[in-house]
């Protein structure tokens, strides 16, 4: 079982930044990728970025060159560090879990966080 708390959002205003993050518990995370993705008000969730154990990461185009995923194995956390925001990022982000599959596909995550609403102003 594995247990993730997402937290850092809130409002920003366009071009702002937030920093989110999510803390992991119960599963060995240090080989573990991670991942972040963010569903808007009536849209379906989709793939913002991942990271594998060993620090390579991947992003959608829609925030690449803007959002930064990390993390720290030792505390067992994951980040998502998001800057020059848009309108557009206005959505619950949810932080997962890499059970098997491809790392862009949310049916490959089997572990989810409750989400963290993040919203950019004009």
């Amino acid at each position: 079982q594995v247990q993730l708390v997402e937290s850092g959002g809130g409002l920003v205003q366009a071009g702002g930044s937030l920093r989110l993050s999510c803390a992991a518990s119960g599963r060995s995370f240090n080989r573990n990728p991670m991942g972040w993705f963010r569903q808007a008000p009536g849209k379906e969730r989709v793939f913002v970025a991942s990271i594998r154990w060993n620090g390579v990461s991947y992003y959608a185009d829609a925030v690449k060159g803007r959002f930064t995923i990390s993390r720290d194995n030792a505390k067992n956390t994951v980040y998502l560090q998001m800057n020059s925001l848009k309108l557009e990022d206005t959505a619950v982000y949810y932080c997962a879990s890499f059970t098997g599959g491809s790392y862009f596909d949310s049916r490959s995550y089997g572990y989810w966080g409750q989400g963290a609403q993040v919203t950019v102003s004009s």
